[in-house]
């Protein structure tokens, strides 16, 4: 039997069924004292105050019907709701009872570096027995998240929420409010999981096109056009259904650590105004959400106010959050459904007046194919409609767009230059690689630069992406922000675009930017490699900011994939293509073919991790320190 038919064969051994059907333990309940409900399946603990006594360790759960181990705080998947004040200085005493290292990364909140929690970057990491004590005061607000930073452990049920309540009461009235933590679960040993995706990376594509499509597009689209689209995708040796790399087969999507089939409820009185706070929690996923007869009112974005806008649909990218108002006028049930971006699959809960009550479940969207657009092929225009690369856009209006397997764990101190990249990195010896070469374009007075006008012509590549470990570059990419992205395009619904974000307040540092870093998004999907520049984290030398400095990353997206890039430390506040203030962030999404422009305040000494938010991503190389230091210590910009 071939190693792949080893592989095939175990899998977790899970069907559709349980699937289905599997149960799961974990409720995150929150709000004012007014109609405060507390579910039935309530298991998970909430913690405020400003001392926090947290312990990781390891538990039996079960989430499919067969037992696993998960890695737990407090011995709970997902691990507790942390409720902190803004202004406050909180202390959080975290130990590992874990056989190995392990860690805790805030997500998105602003702290010093030696309280981030990257081993090997900002500590040294939680050692097994031993703890590690965070301090630092909360000067935001809204809704955040936490997880584990070391190899798999975020996958294995390391992740919990954060609530800040703000001084002086939320911008927007709320009688009621609820966290929506989405996660993936799978019952596959994550070691395991991505060396089969190392092997063979299409392995959890069961949605490939298949002789019958064939004959379906030539129906509708005639023979020459056909061939030449099949022809075209073979000869990238790439596959248009290829969306995400691990989806329903492997993973069970879980809803405030229940399954579907347990029907998480939130509940409500009729006419009451309902905060929902979404994170997405998970390793690989990137879920599209609607309340199937209920209107969104988005007025939050990965814990910043925004300007209200309502919509049907969004997507929340892996490490987004996204807090909405709803209003039920009716005395009835409503799906939360939250389908996997390739529609293999959801993650459900319902609001209901009571419990025991359950919506209609809509059914999967079809599932979404990519077109030469979205890989930035400039002679393809398929599914940009009227829309031309470099025109100007209307925000909002929801128009086509185009748009070596690792042997060391997370916790990398045992890491050898040349290995793959390391989540843990300090045993990293950067002055033994060879550097990065990001562009520098502050000598172009790139500040003035039209970005829309930029974004038109072909990107320019980096001499580091020429080489085997990547497999494409586009040659035309777009800037547009009202993509909603592949799948949600034309589906009959309102979807939010990042063109529908605007932060209340507008900018931070209203400086313009003076340099410019271009970064280009690359891999290899058949050997399962990521990376920035065509390097993997263990080939390249640090991004190096200038303390104080405002700068402008741009990211270009040379791959068939949607990453969601992380920068920590510091805030991401995406421009408009003319380099106007649009949204800050601290995750920022990056479609196909995309390039998209944010300005950073390197306002943070020390040093920072910066990579996508895919966790097998990461693990396989796109991943970047970034080393913010007085001006003058670095001497050249790189």
């Amino acid at each position: 039997m071939s190693k792949i038919e080893l592989l095939r064969t175990p899998l977790g051994g899970m069907n559709r069924r349980k699937f289905l059907a599997g149960t799961g333990a974990g409720l995150f309940v929150l709000g004012t004292t007014r109609n405060l409900a507390w579910p039935q399946n309530t298991k998970q603990s909430v913690l405020s105050g400003t001392e926090f006594d947290l312990q990781i360790g390891e538990t039996p759960v079960n989430f499919t019907g067969k037992a696993r181990i998960g890695t737990v705080v407090n011995g709970q998947v997902p691990a507790p709701l942390l409720r902190w004040r803004e202004g406050d200085t909180i202390t959080l005493r975290v130990a590992n009872r874990l056989p190995v290292r392990s860690s805790i990364h805030w997500h998105g909140m602003i702290v010093p570096a030696d309280m981030d929690g990257v081993p090997g970057l900002s500590f040294e990491g939680i050692p097994s027995g031993g703890m590690y004590t965070y301090r630092f005061k909360v000067n935001q607000y809204g809704t955040y998240w936490y997880h584990a930073h070391s190899r798999f452990q975020e996958q294995t049920g390391l992740y919990g929420p954060i609530v800040i309540e703000r001084k002086g009461g939320e911008r927007q009235r709320a009688d009621r409010e609820y966290v929506i933590l989405l996660s993936d679960w799978t019952d596959i040993d994550p070691e395991r999981l991505f060396a089969t995706l190392k092997k063979q990376s299409d392995y959890f594509n069961f949605g490939k096109r298949t002789v019958g499509d064939f004959f379906e597009d030539v129906r509708q689209q005639g023979l020459k056009p056909t061939v030449a689209d099949r022809r075209m995708w073979g000869q990238m040796r790439m596959n248009p259904t290829d969306i995400q790399d691990v989806g329903g087969y492997a993973y069970t999507y879980l809803m405030n650590g229940v399954a579907p089939g347990s029907n998480w409820t939130g509940l409500f009185s009729r006419g009451e105004r309902v905060r929902l706070r979404f994170i997405n929690g998970s390793a690989m996923s990137i879920f599209d959400v609607r309340i199937p007869d209920l209107k969104l009112t988005v007025v939050a974005a990965d814990g910043q106010d925004v300007e209200p806008v309502t919509v049907d649909e969004f997507r929340i990218a892996t490490a987004e959050t996204y807090d909405v108002i709803v209003e039920p006028k009716d005395d009835r049930a409503y799906s939360i459904f939250a389908q996997a971006m390739d529609r293999t699959g959801y993650a459900l809960g319902t609001l209901a007046p009571r419990e025991g009550m359950q919506a209609d479940i809509p059914p999967l969207d079809p599932r979404p194919l990519l077109t030469m657009g979205d890989m930035g092929m400039a002679h393809d225009m398929s599914g940009m409609g009227q829309m031309q690369h470099g025109a100007p856009s209307t925000a909002g209006k929801n128009s086509s767009g185009p748009a070596e397997q690792a042997s060391m764990p997370m916790d990398h101190s045992e890491m050898k230059p040349g290995e793959e990249m390391p989540m843990d990195h300090s045993a990293m010896k950067h002055g033994e690689e060879k550097a990065a070469e990001p562009m520098d374009h502050a000598a172009m007075g790139h500040a003035a630069m039209n970005h829309g006008a930029a974004a038109s012509g072909a990107p320019k590549h980096a001499a580091t992406e020429r080489k085997v470990t990547v497999d494409s570059q586009a040659q035309q990419v777009n800037s547009r922000l009202d993509d909603p992205g592949v799948g949600l395009r034309d589906n009959g619904r309102r979807v939010l675009t990042y063109a529908d974000l605007h932060t209340i307040g507008g900018p931070i540092d209203r400086r313009d930017p003076d340099r410019e870093i271009e970064l280009h998004l690359t891999g290899h999907m058949e050997r399962f490699i990521w990376s920035f520049n065509g390097q993997k984290f263990s080939e390249a030398q640090p991004l190096r900011f200038n303390h104080g400095e405002r700068l402008r990353i741009t990211l270009v997206n040379d791959s068939m994939m949607t990453h969601p890039i992380h920068l920590h430390g510091m805030w991401s506040e995406i421009e408009t293509p003319d380099g106007e203030f649009q949204v800050r962030k601290h995750t920022v999404t990056v479609n196909p073919a995309q390039r998209i422009s944010y300005a950073v305040t390197a306002d943070a000494l020390g040093r920072w991790a910066y990579h996508c938010h895919l966790l097998y991503h990461m693990e396989a190389g796109m991943f970047r320190e970034v080393e913010v230091a007085p001006a003058g210590q670095h001497g050249d910009h790189e």
